[in-house]
């Protein structure tokens, strides 16, 4: 029957060609492929994406069957992805980049910071600039659904240019790619030692840093011009624990004048004073390079900056 039709549809036509089926990978597909070679490790990449570790495997050995392709090469203890693989990985970051950014602009054309916003903040602004922003964020934009995950410089970084994330709050200098970002405020750094009554000095011995991965390292230590390398084996987790440790008597170290505005020291027998070279941190809202949500960056970065109190120097 169908041939039929063509013979006589197609009665002056002197060559018929039939073309297949084009298969289109799924973008589902192309995150998990990307998710994995970010990651290397298939158990951790399914928890970051928030499925099973067999739906992510059969999802890449479907789109290997599905382009006729390997792209992973899989042991037991192992994998590595072919040549093929990188080159594909490469082409589909570009895919799911340039998906985000359409998504951004229909979201931005509809109406101005409504439905969803995934925000990553660092730990060492979080407690101190949330508890502000986030209720005026509530009253000026009320069709705003804020996502708020706090994590290092790095990860929020990796996750804003996979397209995890619409925009993150880090302090800058950073090396976080091609981003766009507005600056909220000026944080500079303080010595904070324990109150013995004397005048302060800095010992590199006893310095007390944040554990690797927290930008605020290098920002001190930039600061006081030493090297940008762990200079103690004690290390914390929070801001927090380094004032618990300043005020035991345990050494010295950085902190964010928005912090102590914020209370950090307060009742605490820890003096503060400025580093011998000035060392400001500038926090950021950035967000990637041709997002279409531009403008809606700049007003929540407006907001956000309106809401911070008077003492804070911006």
């Amino acid at each position: 029957m169908f041939g039929e039709f063509l013979e006589h549809s197609c009665a002056s036509c002197t060559n018929i060609v039939l073309v297949p089926n084009v298969v289109t990978p799924s973008l589902r597909q192309l995150r998990y492929l990307v998710e994995l070679r970010e990651i290397g490790h298939f158990g951790r990449a399914a928890a970051a994406l928030g499925v099973g570790q067999s739906t992510l495997s059969s999802g890449i050995a479907e789109l290997e069957r599905l382009i006729g392709m390997q792209l992973v090469e899989r042991t037991q203890r192992s994998l590595r992805f072919t040549d093929t693989g990188e080159a594909f990985v490469l082409r589909a970051r570009n895919v799911l980049e340039a998906t985000s950014a359409l998504t951004d602009f229909a979201i931005a054309a509809a109406k101005p910071l409504t439905g969803t916003l995934r925000l990553g903040i660092i730990p060492t602004v979080a407690p101190f600039l949330l508890p502000h922003a986030l209720g005026a964020l509530r009253v000026e934009f009320p069709q705003l659904e804020l996502q708020v995950r706090e994590m290092t410089s790095e990860r929020a970084c990796a996750e804003l240019y996979r397209g995890v994330l619409d925009a993150v709050i880090l302090a800058l200098p950073y090396d976080c790619g091609k981003v766009d970002y507005v600056e909220i405020m000026q944080d500079p750094l303080l010595l904070a030692t324990p109150r013995q009554g004397v005048s302060p000095l800095l010992d590199p011995q006893t310095l007390l840093l944040l554990e690797d991965g927290h930008c605020l390292n290098d920002h001190g230590l930039g600061g006081c011009g030493l090297p940008k390398a762990r200079l103690s084996a004690m290390a914390a987790t929070s801001l927090h624990t380094l004032v618990e440790l300043v005020e035991a008597g345990l050494g010295t170290t950085f902190l964010p004048q928005m912090a102590i505005n914020a209370g950090l020291i307060d009742g605490r027998r820890i003096d503060t004073t400025p580093l011998p070279s000035r060392a400001d941190r500038k926090v950021v809202l950035a967000w990637r390079v041709g997002s279409g949500r531009g403008d809606d960056m700049r007003a929540l970065a407006q907001t956000i900056q309106n809401s911070l109190p008077l003492d804070n120097d911006r």
